[in-house]
């Protein structure tokens, strides 16, 4: 037997993680605007899950409603088996502790240092008892690798890799069970990128945490994603199609058959570039193909 064989007959015959994340026929909308429409999801423990989709799609408000930041219009959210509906604000609060979030920009306070921005969520919900505030901080700032001498810094001093890498130290404080990444490379270098999926890697390796991921980084999602799963706008899909084109391993993206996952995987605009102008009532297929033509002299 193989070994890609023999892997595949242990996870069969071991039983799945409980869900830390679920939800269950969730919808939301805004006047007569639906952003998500029936999305039925569950992540077990430890799983990395990637959410990718063009803009608009709905993958930002996706976790915010798992989080409970905006409240679905429809359906229900699960974290650990507690109903998120059900929750008043101080239990929300409390269960928030078990929340870390890494913003697409950092979202550092530009007021504060370094070492204040780190410790902003030990002043919100405390300390953990027998714990040193100070040696909490530097053994964050060790693990995402960064010197001790940018703690007294602020946010402006510091390249956009670095504050990243900040912002990934800061949710790692209270040493949360969902980390909640929304476009985590975004603005970085190749390399840099790099760094950021290394750093998410290990983090989910040394402290077995559930991540959510929202990127349009391809090669990110592949590296570090356990689970892959594609959003699509809703106003374009048709009557009775399901809002998630995808849901499965990286590997199984390369042989998906759906075109409009093969051209969100490939980067090619296809006909997404027509539509785009027809909904804009700017043109169609014959308008881009028949542009006049230049003067000779023009410059």
């Amino acid at each position: 037997m193989n070994a890609s064989l023999l892997e595949q007959v242990l996870d069969e015959s071991s039983p799945p993680s409980p869900a830390l994340v679920e939800t269950q026929s969730l919808s939301l909308r805004f006047g007569k605007q639906t952003i998500l429409n029936e999305i039925s999801i569950s992540i077990p423990k430890g799983q990395t899950v990637a959410i990718i989709g063009e803009s608009g799609c709905g993958k930002t408000m996706l976790l915010k409603t798992i989080v409970g930041l905006v409240a679905p219009t429809s359906g229900r959210i699960l974290f650990d088996g507690t109903n998120l509906s059900s929750l008043n604000d101080t239990s929300m609060t409390e269960l928030r502790r078990r929340f870390g979030f890494v913003f697409q920009n950092a979202a550092l306070f530009d007021s504060m240092t370094i070492e204040q921005n780190i410790a902003f969520p030990l002043k919100q919900h405390g300390t953990p008892k027998g714990q040193s505030e100070s040696q909490l901080i530097r053994d964050r700032l060790y693990e995402v690798g960064l010197p001790t001498n940018v703690l007294p810094k602020k946010p402006s001093q510091l390249s956009g890799g670095m504050r990243k890498r900040v912002g990934l130290a800061r949710a790692l404080i209270l040493e949360p069970d969902l980390l909640l990444y929304d476009e985590p490379t975004t603005g970085l270098d190749p390399i840099m990128s790099d760094v950021i999926n290394e750093l998410i890697i290990r983090t989910r390796k040394r402290y077995e945490v559930t991540s959510i991921v929202i990127t349009h980084d391809m090669h990110s999602a592949r590296k570090i994603a356990d689970r892959i799963i594609m959003l699509y706008p809703f106003a374009r899909l048709k009557p009775g199609e399901s809002q998630i084109l995808f849901d499965g391993t990286p590997s199984q993206l390369d042989t998906v058959r759906d075109r409009r996952v093969k051209q969100f995987v490939a980067g090619e605009a296809g006909e997404r570039l027509m539509e785009m102008l027809a909904d804009k009532g700017r043109g169609d297929l014959d308008s881009l193909r028949h542009y006049p033509e230049p003067p000779k002299d023009a410059t």
